[in-house]
């Protein structure tokens, strides 16, 4: 069965430090895709993220590059086991630099998010799993 794949593509400022941060969260770096202009990050079997420096990036695209400090280019939530891998990823990331962000506790879901080194926006939700419905 084929299972689809997530490629996201960010830029920022200063690869060496978002290969760092990410490490530092517990994820690997693909080295084949990985170099001075780009750090593929490994977030699970099915999702990755290129942080790919801004000079790189603009190879791909014709649009003006978003000033992720600034603005709001796009919101990336991953889910998490538990509320406390929540915590657990929040606090790492926070201690790695990341500025946080909202707290969203309604009991049967807990999410928190940050702010990364170039101001993109992470969020990480847990969702009771007897709450949900197939």
């Amino acid at each position: 069965m084929y299972q689809q794949m997530i490629f996201v593509n960010l830029a920022v400022d200063d690869v060496a430090a978002s290969k760092k941060f990410f490490t530092s969260l517990g994820y690997s770096l693909n080295p084949q895709f990985s170099g001075d202009e780009s750090a593929c990050v490994v977030i699970s079997d099915t999702i990755t993220v290129m942080m790919l420096s801004k000079q790189h990036y603009a190879q791909f695209t014709q649009k003006e590059i978003a000033d992720s400090a600034k603005t709001s280019e796009t919101m990336l939530c991953l889910s998490a086991e538990s509320r406390e891998k929540v915590d657990e990823i929040l606090d790492k990331a926070i201690a790695a630099g990341a500025t946080p962000g909202k707290v969203q506790d309604y009991g049967t879901m807990y999410g928190r998010a940050f702010d990364d080194l170039d101001g993109h926006t992470w969020e990480f939700m847990w969702m009771d799993p007897a709450q949900i419905q197939n």
